[in-house]
């Protein structure tokens, strides 16, 4: 069964996979309508996440955070094929904004606790993204509802932005030199 939304379940798994806070139950997680934050410690790294609202008249506040974004984690419900026209739009927009440029990207195949969802290979094949050329990135099934893939997701993350070079620009506008405090 599907409760809640696709990326406001997953940042509830993480809360509580990640932290000593019990994520809400599925049954009561509503889809984020503006911005949900999230703050985990994964591989000795604090990570914020912005669960950014996914329905159309939201897209608009996106680019707002983008600045300051060191990945992008673009979460699709896998279940849901006839929804994968309007996520791939919305991605083909994100990997074109300049401020994201170098942004590692990691794209999640949601939902395969259901039966009915399609792997992640066949949401890259069908995406068919030209933007990803030269961006660090890769496409992972999970589940938010019983956490399938989502400590390999993290774990993904904290290593490609480690070595990313947008988090070296960050760093540098930022002030700070060397290797990032845990």
């Amino acid at each position: 069964m599907d409760f809640g939304s696709t990326s406001s379940t997953l940042l509830e798994k993480l809360k509580s996979m990640y932290s000593n806070l019990e994520g809400l139950p599925p049954d009561r997680i509503v889809p984020t309508v503006g911005l949900n934050i999230g703050r985990i410690e994964a591989e000795k790294t604090k990570l914020v996440f912005w669960d950014l609202g996914g329905q159309a008249g939201l897209r608009t506040i996106w680019e707002k955070y983008y600045e300051e974004a060191h990945a992008v984690i673009f979460v699709i419900d896998a279940a849901c094929p006839h929804r994968f026209e309007d996520s791939k739009s919305a991605l083909e927009k994100i990997l074109r904004h300049t401020d994201l440029q170098g942004a590692p990207l990691l794209i999640l195949a949601n939902k395969q606790d259901l039966s009915g969802a399609v792997s992640a290979e066949e949401v890259a094949r069908y995406l068919d993204l030209k933007e990803l050329d030269e961006r660090s990135h890769v496409f992972l099934a999970v589940s938010a509802y019983d956490g399938l893939g989502i400590r390999d997701a993290i774990e993904w993350s904290v290593n490609e932005m480690e070595r990313s070079k947008r988090t070296e620009l960050l760093r540098l506008r930022a002030g700070i030199t060397g290797p990032v405090p845990a």
